[in-house]
């Protein structure tokens, strides 16, 4: 077929105007891109990584922080901070100020730091007695010194207190926690922090574990109103007993809390623990693990009263009773 040059043109023309409208235009492939939970996701960072610090323990090491309040209040771990009474708080924009570390308490592994400033970006609080299982979890940090590094997961289980840890009544998560994100915040889907970030299950992947919110929220209340943490104490330094230690003795009970020390004069002294004896049960709670006897003292006050279930040894490991004992809690000695 034979077209006239006018009929040409016009063809070549309308060719023209396809291409450019088809490369000015996003691909099928583009628009359809990001899925709802990726577009949340995103949304989530952009709103939140303002808010998210590094805090620098000088000559020591560094984590990460998370500001709540415009004017300056920062919630970290404890570990992050050490015994330091000042870190350098690394901002978003760039700025590196001092920041006062408040108070401490690594019992619960937060502690609460303040830069003299005012008019900050903040993260907004969810509450994390509500958390789901399942539920989208996003981690945002400073790993090995990458500034504002996101990850994400779900939230694996709540109330966790793995053997080993002194931490009870954890967050665990499979998104990723490495050094340097600790005292970072998790979030939910809406950008809400959930937890704060604080340790791996070492020798494992994909285990990760953050202090409840309301926790680490309850602690910053008591320092900001009170000047300082006010927790209950028994006394004793324990440690877990594990079911492989529970067979190897032949122990009746395959899991409790082992009290190692009794400190003189304190609740567990003036209510008869002794050393060996082992922790079962608290007001009937089961307490398999450190964290969970933590966890349980942690829902007290100074000078509530406890009964403890216990399994007494002999010096031969030998069962020589089950008694019940009370004690009255303590505040906790400062630091």
């Amino acid at each position: 077929m034979h077209m006239n040059p006018a009929a040409r043109r016009a063809r070549r023309a309308l060719a023209f105007v396809v291409v450019a409208t088809v490369a000015a235009t996003p691909s099928l492939a583009q628009t359809s891109a990001r899925l709802p939970d990726e577009t949340a996701i995103i949304r989530v960072a952009r709103g939140i990584t303002p808010a998210v610090v590094s805090v620098v323990q000088q000559g020591i090491g560094s984590g990460s922080g998370v500001i709540i309040r415009a004017d300056g209040v920062i919630l970290t771990n404890a570990h992050v901070v050490g015994d330091a009474r000042t870190v350098e708080v690394g901002l978003a924009d760039g700025r590196r100020v001092a920041g006062t570390v408040l108070a401490r308490d690594p019992a619960v592994d937060v502690a609460v730091v303040r830069v003299a400033l005012t008019g900050l970006p903040t993260a907004p609080l969810g509450n994390s007695d509500q958390l789901e299982v399942g539920q989208t979890a996003i981690a945002i940090g400073n790993p090995i010194g990458l500034d504002r590094t996101v990850t994400t997961g779900i939230i694996s289980a709540v109330n966790r207190s793995p053997r080993g840890f002194e931490l009870g009544g954890l967050i665990q998560t499979d998104a990723a926690i490495n050094p340097g994100n600790s005292g970072g915040p998790l979030l939910d889907s809406q950008g809400r922090v959930v937890g704060i970030n604080s340790a791996i299950l070492q020798g494992t992947t994909g285990l990760g574990f953050a202090i409840p919110i309301n926790l680490a929220q309850d602690i910053a209340n008591q320092v900001l109103t009170t000047g300082h943490i006010v927790r209950a104490y028994l006394g004793i330094i324990p440690a877990d007993l594990s079911p492989e230690i529970a067979q190897r003795f032949g122990l009746p009970v395959r899991e409790g809390v082992i009290v190692r020390g009794v400190g003189e004069g304190t609740p567990a002294a003036r209510a008869g623990l002794q050393p060996a004896d082992i922790i079962t049960s608290i007001d009937g709670t089961a307490i398999p693990t450190t964290g969970e006897l933590f966890r349980v003292l942690r829902g007290h006050r100074p000078g509530d009263t406890i009964r403890i279930s216990i399994v007494r040894l002999d010096a031969r490991a030998q069962v020589t009773g089950r008694p019940t004992v009370t004690a009255r809690l303590a505040e906790a000695p400062a630091g």
